[in-house]
């Protein structure tokens, strides 16, 4: 799954790489977590949403509480009744320069971060749809990991080589279906001893239900 990721060009600079138009950019961090303003691709505009699904949570007396930012769409759920509608009709790209996951023993997580060579961000499968708890929402979409990131995780975006972003933003969620592949290329990694959770304001990376 893929619960941290980071992005440091902002909406101008992604408009210009995706050929799409800049749409208003709320305040961001660099590094993107459950919860937080991110940017997408949707419709050919750059616009900010919030990381994450909604998903509606109850206390241990059954009170409503703060829903829970799902993140991840696996592949193999997407025809599921929590994104069967999405995929059908609002698939978006998302910008990513990395993504990072937790690696390392129970309270001593460090940040282990993925890339394509090179610096320019890449696109990942996503989701969007429109919440009544945070506005616009989106949600990554995650198949079986690469055996470059084996030790350390099973899952991992799907990421979108630019010849294919027409099928996957267009009409047909079948062609879109097939694209969810395992990427085949190159990755570069890079471990860090960065405390996993330790550095983020707000909310911090967590696993997710659906990922």
């Amino acid at each position: 799954m893929c619960n941290l990721y980071r992005l440091h060009a902002g909406a101008a600079a992604i408009a210009q790489l995706f050929g799409a138009s800049a749409g208003p950019e709320r305040n961001r961090l660099d590094e993107m977590y459950p919860g937080s303003p991110g940017l997408v691709v949707a419709h050919g505009e750059v616009r900010t949403m919030t990381w994450g699904f909604p998903l509606a949570m109850t206390g241990r007396k059954g009170q409503p509480v703060k829903p829970r930012a799902v993140t991840n769409a696996r592949e193999d759920k997407l025809t599921s009744a929590f994104w069967r509608d999405s995929m059908a009709r609002r698939r978006c790209l998302i910008p990513v320069g990395a993504w990072a996951e937790a690696e390392g023993a129970a309270g001593r997580m460090t940040r282990t971060w993925y890339a394509l060579p090179g610096d320019a961000p890449f696109a990942v499968a996503g989701l969007w749809r429109k919440t009544d708890e945070w506005g616009d929402a989106y949600a990554m979409v995650m198949v079986d990991g690469s055996a470059q990131m084996a030790d350390v995780h099973d899952r991992m975006p799907v990421i979108l080589p630019r010849a294919v972003w027409p099928v996957w933003q267009g009409e047909d969620p079948v062609a879109a279906r097939a694209l969810c592949q395992t990427w085949p290329g190159e990755l570069m990694v890079d471990r860090t001893g960065q405390r996993w959770a330790g550095d983020l304001p707000g909310n911090a990376p967590q696993a997710d239900l659906f990922g």
